[in-house]
């Protein structure tokens, strides 16, 4: 599960990179992804332990990251459409609403995946 965390946070911080590069490089909350996605890469770092303890701790913080970076984009983006449709008035910052809904999608995507493992080792008796 730690090369998934891998992949999921090397795809979050080029996410960042990305939009803040298209963006005209001046908008550091743009950045926000890649920093949760660097969290994730020192986590995944971490959770290749040897020792199951050790690696079991890292995963539980690295679904925490994950759970929080799908909440507060999921939460910002939903208001952000909800307000521009009922108002009929454009998104002030589309790109921002893209990249905070991407950034919950993959989240959401790595939660899942993390909370299935977890159960599958529950269930084999690993844990």
């Amino acid at each position: 599960m730690s090369r998934i965390t891998l992949y999921f946070g090397v795809v979050l911080a080029g996410l960042g990179l990305f939009y803040f590069w298209t963006t005209g490089s001046v908008h550091p909350t743009s950045l926000i992804p890649m920093w949760f996605g660097l969290a994730l890469v020192i986590l995944a770092m971490l959770a290749s332990s040897k020792d199951a303890a050790k690696r079991k701790l890292y995963m539980h913080i690295a679904v925490t990251v994950g759970l929080i970076g799908f909440v507060f984009p999921a939460f910002i983006a939903t208001k952000d459409l909800v307000t521009s449709s009922t108002s009929q008035i454009p998104l002030a910052h589309p790109a921002a609403t893209h990249e905070q809904l991407m950034m919950a999608a993959l989240c959401l995507i790595f939660v899942f995946l993390c909370v299935r493992s977890f159960v599958a080792a529950r269930r084999s008796g690993a844990i």
